[in-house]
Protein backbone atom coordinates (compact mmCIF):
# COMPACT_ATOMS: atom_id res chain seq x y z
CA UNK A 1 0.00 0.00 0.00
CA UNK A 2 0.88 2.92 -1.16
CA UNK A 3 2.48 5.41 2.07
CA UNK A 4 -0.11 7.99 1.13
CA UNK A 5 -3.08 5.74 1.16
CA UNK A 6 -2.23 4.17 4.56
CA UNK A 7 -2.17 7.78 6.17
CA UNK A 8 -4.90 8.90 3.94
CA UNK A 9 -7.11 5.66 5.99
CA UNK A 10 -5.45 6.44 8.91
CA UNK A 11 -6.37 9.91 8.81
CA UNK A 12 -10.25 8.79 7.65
CA UNK A 13 -10.20 6.54 10.61
CA UNK A 14 -9.23 9.51 13.67
CA UNK A 15 -12.12 11.21 11.56
CA UNK A 16 -14.68 8.67 11.91
CA UNK A 17 -13.63 7.99 15.84
CA UNK A 18 -14.36 11.05 16.86
CA UNK A 19 -17.50 11.19 15.41
CA UNK A 20 -18.04 7.82 17.27
CA UNK A 21 -16.66 9.84 20.42
CA UNK A 22 -19.61 12.48 20.18
CA UNK A 23 -21.98 9.56 19.75
CA UNK A 24 -20.83 7.42 22.65
CA UNK A 25 -21.18 11.17 25.10
CA UNK A 26 -24.81 11.71 23.41
CA UNK A 27 -25.49 8.23 24.41
CA UNK A 28 -24.14 8.26 28.20
CA UNK A 29 -26.03 11.75 28.55
CA UNK A 30 -29.47 9.96 26.98
CA UNK A 31 -28.44 6.59 28.93
CA UNK A 32 -28.48 9.20 32.30
CA UNK A 33 -31.41 10.77 31.41
CA UNK A 34 -32.87 7.45 30.96
CA UNK A 35 -32.42 6.26 34.69
CA UNK A 36 -33.80 9.37 35.92
CA UNK A 37 -37.26 9.43 33.77
CA UNK A 38 -37.21 5.45 34.93
CA UNK A 39 -37.08 6.27 38.71
CA UNK A 40 -39.49 9.17 37.87
CA UNK A 41 -42.19 7.00 36.56
CA UNK A 42 -41.81 4.01 38.96
CA UNK A 43 -41.57 6.85 41.76
CA UNK A 44 -45.17 8.20 40.25
CA UNK A 45 -46.54 4.43 39.76
CA UNK A 46 -46.09 3.71 43.42
CA UNK A 47 -47.21 6.55 44.37
CA UNK A 48 -50.74 6.27 42.49
CA UNK A 49 -50.85 2.64 44.25
CA UNK A 50 -50.73 4.42 47.41
CA UNK A 51 -53.38 6.62 46.89
CA UNK A 52 -57.06 6.09 47.25
CA UNK A 53 -58.31 9.23 45.86
CA UNK A 54 -59.72 9.24 42.79
CA UNK A 55 -59.12 12.85 41.73
CA UNK A 56 -55.52 13.04 42.93
CA UNK A 57 -54.74 10.19 41.06
CA UNK A 58 -56.10 11.53 37.80
CA UNK A 59 -54.47 14.70 38.28
CA UNK A 60 -51.08 12.73 39.52
CA UNK A 61 -51.22 11.01 36.23
CA UNK A 62 -51.98 13.93 34.27
CA UNK A 63 -49.55 15.99 36.08
CA UNK A 64 -46.30 13.48 36.37
CA UNK A 65 -46.78 9.95 35.01
CA UNK A 66 -48.17 10.92 31.38
CA UNK A 67 -45.23 12.98 30.74
CA UNK A 68 -42.30 10.92 32.50
CA UNK A 69 -43.77 7.55 30.73
CA UNK A 70 -43.91 9.70 27.19
CA UNK A 71 -40.29 11.44 27.60
CA UNK A 72 -38.84 7.82 29.31
CA UNK A 73 -40.55 6.12 25.89
CA UNK A 74 -38.62 8.88 23.60
CA UNK A 75 -35.59 8.40 25.70
CA UNK A 76 -35.54 4.30 24.90
CA UNK A 77 -35.93 5.55 21.22
CA UNK A 78 -32.98 7.51 21.19
CA UNK A 79 -31.12 5.56 23.08
CA UNK A 80 -31.90 3.09 20.46
CA UNK A 81 -31.10 4.88 17.56
CA UNK A 82 -27.44 6.21 19.51
CA UNK A 83 -26.93 2.50 19.69
CA UNK A 84 -27.37 1.75 16.00
CA UNK A 85 -25.10 4.72 15.06
CA UNK A 86 -22.20 3.03 17.36
CA UNK A 87 -22.20 0.31 15.80
CA UNK A 88 -22.12 1.69 12.33
CA UNK A 89 -19.26 3.83 13.34
CA UNK A 90 -17.37 0.56 14.74
CA UNK A 91 -17.85 -1.40 11.78
CA UNK A 92 -16.21 1.51 10.12
CA UNK A 93 -12.92 1.98 12.33
CA UNK A 94 -12.86 -2.19 12.01
CA UNK A 95 -13.00 -1.96 7.70
CA UNK A 96 -10.53 1.02 7.95
CA UNK A 97 -8.22 -0.98 10.34
CA UNK A 98 -8.35 -4.11 8.51
CA UNK A 99 -8.29 -2.46 4.92
CA UNK A 100 -4.45 -0.37 6.01
CA UNK A 101 -3.26 -3.80 8.36
CA UNK A 102 -3.68 -6.06 5.13
CA UNK A 103 -2.37 -3.74 2.75
CA UNK A 104 0.18 -3.17 5.23
CA UNK A 105 1.22 -6.65 4.96
CA UNK A 106 0.94 -7.20 1.23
Amino acid sequence: MEPYVKDALLEWKDEIEQQKNEIDEEYDKVKTELQLYSYKFGITKQVIQSTINEEMIKNIKKTYQQPFEEKYNDLKQQLKKLEEKRSVFNMFVEKIEIASVKESNS
